[in-house]
């Protein structure tokens, strides 16, 4: 091992913890500050601030009533490390190519928001690496204060692809979190990002639509995959069937590319189940022939390795190029529904 994390994060004294930020296991391999065996490194340096969550998502590790243990987010574990230490390690990261860009994850705890602003500042003040900050801002002034300090975008989490699922997975307000979005988009436009998790109870057709609404607005959309954690509200629910999650995936990669919109599409009139993109499948073979599609969608350079999935298991993002025989497998996998 080069370097040994600190103790796991929820025995850390707070006053210890003003220092200390989590980095995901695979990130601090990439960083030089754990020694860990990677078959798809991570491009980006992915860092976690705060304490606990005050809001509680049924999904999520970080929340306020999760029995999940307090170092995970997702199915990654994220050790503690002295942020001077962390600094070092990204600078030394990006000027040698390993990263492209460094990504803090923000839990809503006291002075939250200050404190994602001033490690911001800190890292930006160190390297050029590019920074997005995942947060949950309280007003556009707060995304301001967040990209003068240095971030290159701020990204507003949905999750949720519509109010009903919204309501019954989250926490916060729906139609406040839309207004923000929409408001910060025209604000800041290239600069604000959201997520999506397939998988919550949305259909196809609510989650497409969706899409295509932050598309139209020029926030970048990453999907996720829903993945059941030990100790979350929803542990006992299952993965989305993975044909479900291509279909998503395949329509988001038209979507955003905008070679089809959203009501171009066909559905299944009872399950809104897509069932047709608005083109010639010989014209889908060709656009998917390198297989760009089915790899992790967020910003740039993000590939999130093994966040969804586990290793040999099916695989919802890939975080790295495909080969030749997995996209004509992913591809024939996507034309056989349409036949």
């Amino acid at each position: 091992m080069l370097r040994t994390a600190l103790k796991n994060p929820a025995l850390i004294a707070k006053d210890e913890a003003k220092h200390t930020w989590r980095v995901s296991s695979g990130s601090a391999g990439v960083l030089g500050m754990l020694e860990i065996r990677q078959d798809a490194p991570p491009t980006t340096a992915y860092l976690m601030l705060g304490e606990r969550c005050s809001r509680n998502c049924a999904f999520c590790t970080q929340a306020r009533e999760s029995r999940a243990q307090t170092a995970a987010l997702s199915r990654v574990i994220w050790p503690g490390f002295p942020r001077e230490e962390v600094i070092e390690a990204v600078g030394r990261a990006f000027r040698e190519g390993k990263i492209v860009r460094a990504c803090f994850q923000v839990t809503i705890s006291r002075g939250y928001l200050e404190g994602a602003e001033k490690a911001i500042s800190e890292l930006a003040q160190h390297c050029p690496v590019p920074i997005c900050a995942s947060v949950v801002p309280r007003s556009p002034d707060d995304v301001a204060a967040l990209l003068a300090a240095g971030a290159e975008r701020v990204t507003i989490a949905l999750d949720a692809a519509c109010e009903r699922v919204y309501l019954e997975t989250k926490s916060g307000s729906w139609t406040e979190t839309i207004a923000l979005l929409e408001l910060c988009a025209k604000l800041y436009p290239g600069r604000i990002g959201t997520h999506l998790i397939v998988g919550l109870g949305e259909t196809e057709r609510e989650i497409i639509e969706r899409i295509q609404h932050m598309s139209d607005l020029g926030v970048s959309v990453g999907l996720f995959s829903f993945t059941p954690v030990s100790g979350t509200a929803l542990a006992g629910r299952h993965p989305p069937e993975l044909g479900k999650y291509r279909r998503v995936q395949l329509a988001r990669w038209l979507v955003v590319n905008g070679l089809v919109r959203a009501e171009q599409f066909e559905y299944d009139e009872q399950t809104e189940a897509l069932s047709g993109y608005g083109l010639p499948v010989a014209r889908l073979r060709v656009l998917l022939a390198d297989g760009e599609a089915f790899r992790t969608a967020g910003c740039p350079g993000c590939n999130r390795p093994y966040y969804n999935e586990r290793p040999g298991g099916a695989m919802y993002n890939y975080p790295r190029p495909l080969t030749a025989e997995e996209a004509a497998n992913e591809i024939g996998s996507l034309v056989r529904e349409l036949s």
